[in-house]
């Protein structure tokens, strides 16, 4: 059951309105890093949980993560708070009407659209989606997940902040910033608090593989563009140390479970027959050389094509 307290979780206040910055406050508010996906993500994954510490976790987070997104929206609205009565009102010239609402970005369709209210879709004007919803059901992978999406939306916030000087919102977006971080903790602790917990789900990993690092990225380059030994910058904790088995042979990485690399499978007598009909009908002549529309159409920029070699045949005749 929930209940709405009319105070916002935090003081909301904005020196003059800026449709433009609200539109750019709107990727917190319907946006794939905003507090309703962070919401949603999490009130699910509360529902579906079967720890009662994670799902009071999750459903506490989730809560406040509505809570915040309130206090976005406040912003939002307070920002396009004198946009909102002369659209509705038409109560000044058509020039100065028009000045106020295309300040940059999607002001203009925010504007129009919804009214300068807080609609739910991103600073682009993409519509909120449940597919920014990525939650699998298994703890250890939704933890991480739920980690990486506090961290997003943190660098989002502070993004934000750095994109207005009127101290009140600057303020505000501290306050949810900072719960990102909280939030970041939390679900930290609880993924650590299972042991195991890597790796994420019930199968074990192939012990030949899962101590193995293929190097693929050879022949490097160092920062000035100038031929680098790629042994030396491709080297760290990711691939270093006791744990680790490094590949770099080329033939060593093809056929890595001591088969021959290829792909096959069992088929009866007659899908036999079906698929060599079917590679027989559709096989190409790779001594055939046909004229095409490419090279009928050919024009400046079309590169070598078979009539620029009829050309050059006749000239050297």
């Amino acid at each position: 059951m929930f209940m709405h307290n009319k105070k916002l979780m935090y003081t909301v206040r904005v020196g003059e309105p800026n449709p433009a910055l609200a539109t750019l406050m709107l990727e917190q508010f319907g946006g794939p890093q905003g507090e309703l996906a962070a919401a949603m993500r999490y009130f699910t994954q509360g529902l579906a949980e079967s720890d009662p510490g994670r799902k009071d976790m999750l459903l506490d987070i989730a809560t406040e993560e509505l809570s915040h997104l309130e206090i976005i929206g406040s912003i939002i609205c307070m920002l396009t708070k004198s946009t909102q009565g002369k659209l509705a009102e038409g109560d000044e010239e058509v020039a100065a009407l028009y000045a106020d609402i295309t300040q940059g970005g999607e002001s203009h369709t925010h504007a129009i659209l919804y009214g300068g209210g807080p609609a739910l879709v991103n600073s682009a004007g993409v519509p909120w989606t449940a597919a920014y919803i990525d939650t699998i059901g298994d703890p250890a992978c939704d933890l991480r997940s739920n980690i990486a999406a506090e961290s997003r939306a943190k660098i989002v916030y502070e993004r934000l902040i750095n994109v207005t000087d009127d101290p009140g919102i600057k303020d505000a977006l501290g306050f949810l910033m900072t719960r990102e971080i909280a939030h970041q903790k939390s679900f930290e602790k609880a993924l650590y608090s299972m042991q195991p917990n890597f790796p994420p789900g019930k199968l074990p990993g192939m012990p030949d593989f899962t101590d193995v690092y293929f190097d693929m990225s050879q022949d490097g380059f160092d920062t000035a563009g100038e031929p680098a030994d790629a042994d030396a910058l491709d080297r760290g904790p990711w691939n270093t140390g006791p744990e680790w088995t490094i590949v770099s042979d080329r033939e060593a990485q093809a056929a890595v479970d001591g088969g021959d690399g290829t792909a096959t499978v069992k088929l009866t007598a007659k899908e036999k027959k079906t698929a060599k009909n079917f590679a027989t009908r559709t096989a190409s002549d790779p001594g055939s050389d046909p004229t095409t529309g490419a090279d009928l159409g050919a024009g400046p920029g079309a590169g070598a094509t078979k009539k620029t070699r009829e050309l050059v045949d006749a000239d050297a005749e």
